[in-house]
Formats: structure tokens, C-alpha cells, sequence
């Protein structure tokens, strides 16, 4: 449970704030139990810019202190202190003040929204809104310049197996607006789910495999008899939709695609391994019949965990300091972990 303390801006200039406030869902980036109750409260529309400060040491639970932008000043308001919110040269574009508005604006101009535009998540590495329309929801998402141009990425998916990847509707420069996928989200994938996507995505890698069409990470597996290709680079079952369809592109580089499937068992608890094994490495026997992917597979675990310190350090030297906090000890915690793996 997070409790929350709103610092109300508009137009970027501090009018007050409200009354803490507590939330069901423990998560920081999640926001959208947070502009609920404030939009109830204070009658006006609201949006998180970003996270001011917490008092918690991992990304949820505490109390948590957040930049808020209205539509207009509300009533009901207190200013116990000033505030002020200096811009900071790392801050994204959906941080800024009118940063959230800018983006509904744009998926307004590509589909006819026939309802509130609901702010889902935010923080430094997205900022994500669910529009209804006519057709069915969709949802607007704005992503940082240090990761993948995820539109490029999705058409490359979709030129293999265009059910594999969500339906592009728009896209610009650091925003997609994507069609809803169906299904829910595959924290605890079945076999049949795992038997579904995991030769899905292996037969895309097979297809896609060859000289680099992204940036390449640098951490190296022994290639056993497989090739360089398309990572997803947090293939964890949550980015699953039961229907089908992978979601977040953002994390995605090339590489050995052992390192996909280190990320995804490293991840799940250990009842899903070892159908997610057995689906991966005889997905890649069907494509490359003398390689030896289960070897390969031994090698990617720690390795995975390599790649995952370079990310999380990346997203660091990236990001204001107040949002540091998001991922302040996980380049260690990796290290850590590959170190185990190794031994």
C-alpha cells in the first residue's frame, strides 16, 4: 500500500496540495488508482509528471511524493511550503509540464476517443494511456530516446508473424499507439501459453537471424551451433498476453538468442522452468538441428544477468535524481546474481 502526497501544479507553477492519501497498489509507477482518486477529489483533470521523492528503498509501498499537473486550480488545496520545480536537462518529455497532454493530443489526432483518456503508468522509462474508442481501446505510449525505436521493432516482428507482435495504429519519434491485445497478462504462464508463444518467438528469431539490425549489447554466449539475432530483451512471461501477443519492444538489441530465454527462466518461479526449457530448446532443434541449445541455454543464465547490469546502469546515467531511486542498487544486484549463476 503506498501512501501518496500530490504537489499540484499548473502550467508548472505550484498551487498547493492535497490531503495524503492511500492506494491499493503498492507500485510507484503505477498511477492510475492515483489520478483517479485526485480527478474524484479535486473535480478537475490530473496527470503525474513525475516522482518528487519516497521513502521507501525499492519501487513500491512508502510514502510517496509526486509532481501532479491540473487542467486547471482546483479547490480544496493547502499550502503548508513552498515548491518549486526546476527543470533538470535528463527530465522526459512526458515530465514536463503539458508532457501528458501532448500525448493524448497526438492519439487524438489518429483515432476518434470516445471517452476519458485514463493515465496508466508512468515513470522514467514510459508513459502509458489507455483511450476508448469506437473500435475498442487502445493505448498511447511515450518511451525515452535510450531505448529501442519500439515502432521499427514491432514492424520487424510483424513482417515475420504479425499476430506475434500488437497492432500498430501510429507512431512517431518516441510514441506508439498500439491496438488493445487480447487476453491478460501471463505472470504465471501454463504450458499451453509457454507451447504457444515460446516457438513463436523462436521461429521470428530464426527468420530475423543475421548481420545486426540493432545496437549490440556486448556480452558474448558461445554460439553452439546458433546464430546472432532479434532480442527482446525483458522476455518475461508479465509482457505476455494470453491471446498471444508480446508486449514492450523497448528493451530490444541483438544477440545470442540464448540470452532471451536466460532473461525469461531466470524470472519466472521455478514450476514454469522446465516446460519454458524444453519448449525453447526444441523450438531451436527445429530450426538449427545440429546446434545445441540446452548448452548454450547453461552459458545465457549468468550472461543474462550481465546484460541486465548494463541496462539497469544505462537507465541510471540516463534519468533525473529523483527517479534514480526506480533502479538505485540493481546493476549490483545483477552482478550478484550473475555471479552466483557462474560458480
Amino acid at each position: 500500500m503506498r501512501e501518496i502526497r500530490a504537489l499540484v501544479t499548473v502550467g508548472g507553477r505550484y498551487v498547493g496540495e492535497t490531503e495524503p492519501f492511500t492506494v491499493d497498489s503498492p507500485w510507484w509507477n503505477d498511477v492510475e488508482p492515483v489520478t483517479g482518486h485526485l480527478d474524484r477529489v479535486l473535480g478537475v483533470t490530473t496527470s503525474v509528471l513525475r516522482l518528487v521523492g519516497t521513502t521507501a528503498p525499492a519501487m513500491r509501498d512508502g510514502v510517496v511524493t509526486y509532481q501532479v499537473e491540473a487542467d486547471r486550480v482546483p479547490d480544496g488545496l493547502s499550502i503548508t511550503e513552498q515548491h518549486e520545480f526546476p527543470d533538470h536537462p535528463l527530465r522526459l518529455p512526458w515530465a514536463r509540464p503539458g508532457g501528458p497532454a501532448a500525448l493524448v493530443e497526438w492519439a487524438r489526432r489518429h483515432v476518434d476517443v470516445t471517452g476519458p483518456a485514463v493515465q496508466v503508468k508512468t515513470w522514467n522509462l514510459s508513459c502509458l494511456y489507455r483511450l476508448p474508442t469506437a473500435g475498442g481501446t487502445v493505448w498511447a505510449k511515450a518511451t525515452p530516446p535510450f531505448m529501442a525505436d519500439e515502432a521499427a521493432v514491432i514492424r520487424l516482428v510483424a513482417s515475420v508473424d504479425p499476430s506475434l507482435a500488437p497492432v500498430l495504429i501510429a507512431s512517431e519519434p518516441g510514441r506508439v499507439l498500439l491496438a488493445e491485445a487480447s487476453g491478460v497478462d501471463c505472470w504465471r504462464p501454463s504450458d499451453e501459453v509457454i507451447s504457444r508463444i515460446v516457438p513463436r518467438w523462436v521461429a521470428v528469431q530464426a527468420a530475423l537471424a543475421g548481420e545486426p539490425r540493432l545496437r549490440v549489447r556486448g556480452v558474448r554466449v558461445p554460439d553452439f551451433g546458433l546464430p546472432d539475432t532479434l532480442l527482446h530483451g525483458d522476455f518475461h512471461p508479465g509482457n505476455w498476453r494470453s491471446g498471444g501477443v508480446v508486449l514492450d519492444w523497448g528493451d530490444a538489441h541483438w544477440g545470442h538468442p540464448a540470452l532471451d530465454a536466460g532473461r525469461l527462466i531466470g524470472f519466472v518461479a521455478p514450476e514454469f522452468r522446465p516446460a519454458i526449457e524444453r519448449a525453447w530448446v526444441e523450438a531451436w532443434l527445429s530450426h538449427y538441428p545440429s546446434s545445441d541449445p540446452l548448452s548454450a541455454l547453461r552459458h545465457a543464465r549468468p550472461a543474462s544477468h550481465l546484460v541486465g547490469a548494463l541496462v539497469y546502469q544505462e537507465f541510471l546515467d540516463n534519468i533525473e535524481p529523483s527517479e534514480r531511486v526506480y533502479h538505485l542498487g540493481d546493476p549490483e544486484a545483477e552482478l550478484e546474481r550473475a555471479q552466483s549463476l557462474a560458480v
